[in-house]
């Protein structure tokens, strides 16, 4: 360690310091937090201060306007689906849609919620889109 009365943190932008004044003012954007001590020779000052962000060619809200929200994939929350995967306890089997992830990366988005339950008193699992058929 460089120094012992200041230390800087990179991934919370925080800066520790040891016996600073508490009469320093700097500009409007930092705050400060004084511990009281025991002995008034040493203080404990926490300053966090925010940092200019980078500046963009476009406003954050005309991004959003420009690129339309992906249609949801999935079977609706509430819908009955019928169980296609060989291997589960609820194969053939009809269940209700609890929830379904969004994110296209998810390998078993949809969650089903069964009102038998299996050898562990399980009562809901999770499936690929493919190992589900809508019931109508």
């Amino acid at each position: 360690m460089a120094s012992t009365t200041t230390m800087a943190s990179a991934a919370s932008g925080f800066v520790l310091g040891l016996n600073v004044a508490a009469a320093t003012t700097n500009s409007s954007s930092t705050s400060r937090v004084l511990f009281p001590s025991r002995n008034s020779s040493f203080r404990f000052v926490v300053r966090a201060s925010d940092e200019a962000a980078p500046a963009t060619a476009t406003p954050p809200a005309e991004a959003a306007e420009a690129k339309p929200k992906p249609p949801p994939i999935g079977p609706k929350r509430g819908t009955k689906v019928k169980i296609l995967r060989k291997e589960s306890y609820w194969y053939k089997g009809t269940g209700s849609v609890v929830a379904v992830d969004q994110d296209p990366k998810t390998r078993y988005p949809v969650v089903v919620r069964f009102n038998k339950v299996n050898y562990a008193n399980v009562s809901t699992n999770n499936y690929a889109l493919d190992e589900i058929e809508e019931v109508a």
